[in-house]
């Protein structure tokens, strides 16, 4: 492991010595985030599959409604009857904090009627369809809302990820080694300034 490039002294140990316990410190809280994070992810990969899953088959009734209907009406008829919706969709975000990553909250409101046009010349399954397309509105939105919050959290705990594994295994050993090499030095430097004293003595008692 490749150690830090600095002067081999007392303050440069003492200023290490604090750094490997601060970066410490902040590895285990980026830690606890990065677990934190994954539980959260994994809870919300699930629900957005289970919704997926279900909106699926929701949405294969909805074209097979539709696909009915549009084989029992005629196609002047069909663009006339859809060309005009009476129905409007209100779509209010907010946000919310999960684990410092803000994430989309999505409020859903419909207003009016789906069915704008005379009911008299049109088929049961034409209404059934559009009923049943209105109803998942709703489902869809908060699924996106859902894939969206999953996204950001992906990102965050790749952004996690690399910050831990940075410290664990590049700025904590270089601290280390590089502690351990100053340490040695002045080691090295004690014995050499007590072997120096020592000679001066014996001069001294020689004389």
């Amino acid at each position: 492991m490749a150690r830090l490039n600095i002067n081999p002294n007392r303050m440069e140990l003492t200023r290490l010595k604090r750094r490997v316990v601060v970066a410490k410190r902040g590895h285990k809280l980026l830690k606890d985030k990065q677990d934190a994070l994954i539980k959260a992810f994994l809870d919300r990969a699930r629900e957005a599959k289970d919704l997926r899953e279900s909106l699926e088959e929701e949405l294969m009734e909805c074209y097979k409604s539709f696909l009915l209907a549009r084989a029992q009406t005629l196609p002047v008829m069909l663009e006339q009857a859809l060309m005009i919706s009476g129905s409007r969709v209100n779509l209010d975000v907010t946000t919310q904090n999960v684990m410092s990553v803000v994430v989309p909250v999505y409020d859903v409101r419909q207003e009016g009627s789906t069915l704008n046009y005379g009911l008299a010349t049109s088929l049961g399954s034409l209404d059934v369809a559009l009923e049943r397309f209105s109803e998942i509105i709703s489902k869809l939105i908060d699924l996106a809302s859902k894939e969206k919050a999953i996204k950001l959290m992906a990102k965050e705990i790749e952004k996690t990820r690399r910050r831990v594994n940075a410290l664990e295994h590049v700025m904590i050993p270089a601290f280390v080694e590089t502690i351990k090499y100053i340490t040695m030095k002045l080691d090295e430097q004690e014995r050499s300034n007590t072997s120096r004293l020592m000679k001066i003595k014996e001069i001294v008692r020689s004389h």
